[in-house]
């Protein structure tokens, strides 16, 4: 079969442009009687915005050039003994002239770069300057910046009331620089960060937070920071009006130290207690002083650790600032409220008696007992064997599992080294 082309003919030509004329003719009539259907309509003027509105659309014009959007890479293990670098975003904030980038500390956990975006520029390397798992808050400092940059007006958060308007900037699912709002739904939530710690104080809101926004600025009517959105609960994983974020109070205690520091403190009495699972199994309750360090504020105010020698109980603490303790979350609450360098009164069970004891707190760390497998040579009392096995059984099997792991590890590699495939590299 042979494929023919059109060929151009003059009369087929002039039929057509006589048809085309007609039809136009034709229709001039009725469009000229319809009032000129299918033209634009004209616009109607709006005037100015409401007060309310432009107090809003100014709100994000001023706040949103110093909102960050943050992106990592993480390095992580793949199939096959391989790496694999996963990237994951989030949101910060501007908190000084010197380039510092407040976010959560979940955002650049593991991260083996991170990069900042700040208004519509581009993204520029950052490098991690401290970080607080315990409180969910780091700091990143740009690489270079604009002159300027500018940071956000810092608020107050123990003036918040419910029902107050907040908003939230930040890149939800990655869109970049959304504006949400909603109001203060609650106050003084406690929010769990690492294990057996909470923050107090946190705010709860109904405006928008979604995955991405975490280290993002939860902003007042003023437009000034009074919180740093962290959290959401939700059976979706999105947005489902119970959003939490860290008060700036708090953020203004903690962000400085992991400026000048890199790590922020935690108030404590320098004790290490026995761990909660050992305690409850042991029949008791409160904080079983296992060890207190030497000079430290526990040690000055007298408190009496666990006998290692005969397994008898030493102090055990029930209650701070007249406060009941029934669990480690709950302590370590209670030191965080006073705050560091502050005095504390604790209730202490010695044998059948109590007592008050004060002292002030100082910048510790959080230690807890495990017990040593050596501890069953010991001489115990009844009521303390069962919670020390149970320690020592723990530690076994923590023991078992590492070594395992350690020999699947070393005959994954004598198997790779035999067949002569190279060592795994980053992609």
């Amino acid at each position: 079969m042979m494929l023919s082309r059109p060929v151009s003919k003059p009369w087929m030509w002039l039929t057509l442009v006589s048809v085309a004329v007609a039809s136009g003719l034709l229709a001039w009539p009725a469009l000229s009687r319809d009032g000129g259907a299918g033209q634009p309509r004209t616009v109607t003027p709006r005037g100015p915005l409401l007060p309310a509105e432009q107090q809003v659309v100014d709100l994000f014009a001023t706040a949103s050039p110093s909102v960050a959007y943050i992106t990592t890479e993480v390095v992580s293990a793949g199939i096959w003994m391989r790496t694999e670098v996963q990237q994951s975003a989030g949101t910060g904030f501007v908190w000084d002239n010197l380039g510092h980038v407040v976010t959560n500390s979940h955002v650049v956990d593991g991260a083996r770069r991170v990069f900042v975006q700040l208004d519509a520029g581009a993204p520029i390397e950052a490098t991690l300057v401290g970080r607080s798992p315990e409180y969910d808050l780091a700091v990143v400092r740009l690489t270079r910046f604009p002159k300027d940059i500018r940071p956000l007006p810092l608020g107050q958060s123990r003036d918040l009331r419910i029902g107050q308007a907040v908003y939230a900037i930040g890149n939800p699912f990655g869109l970049q620089r959304t504006l949400t709002n909603g109001i203060v739904s609650a106050l003084d939530r406690e929010l769990p960060t690492t294990r057996y710690r909470e923050v107090s104080g946190v705010i709860q809101t109904d405006a928008a937070i979604n995955p991405g926004n975490s280290g993002g600025p939860l902003l007042d009517s003023a437009g000034r920071l009074v919180g740093v959105n962290t959290a959401i609960r939700s059976n979706s994983g999105s947005s489902a009006g119970v959003g939490f974020a860290i008060p700036a109070d708090l953020v203004n205690r903690i962000v400085p130290s992991l400026i000048a520091r890199g790590r922020a403190p935690l108030p404590g009495i320098g004790i290490t207690p026995v761990r909660p699972e050992l305690v409850a199994r042991a029949g008791l309750s409160g904080i079983v002083v296992a060890e207190v360090e030497r000079g430290s504020p526990a040690a000055e105010a007298g408190l009496v650790p666990l006998n290692r020698r005969n397994g008898e109980l030493g102090d055990i603490i029930v209650a701070v600032n007249g406060r009941p303790i029934d669990s480690l979350s709950s302590f370590v609450a209670e030191l965080d409220k006073a705050g560091i360098d502050n005095q504390a009164e604790l209730t202490v069970r010695r044998g059948e008696r109590e007592r008050k004891l004060k002292l002030r707190l100082g910048g510790m760390v959080l230690r807890q007992y495990l017990g040593s497998p050596h501890l069953h040579h010991l001489p115990i009392s009844p009521s303390q064997r069962p919670m020390l096995h149970y320690g020592i059984a723990a530690r076994r099997r923590l023991i078992a599992q590492r070594c395992r792991r350690w020999r699947w590890s070393r005959d994954a590699k004598s198997s790779r080294a035999s067949q002569g495939q190279p060592k795994s590299q980053v992609p």
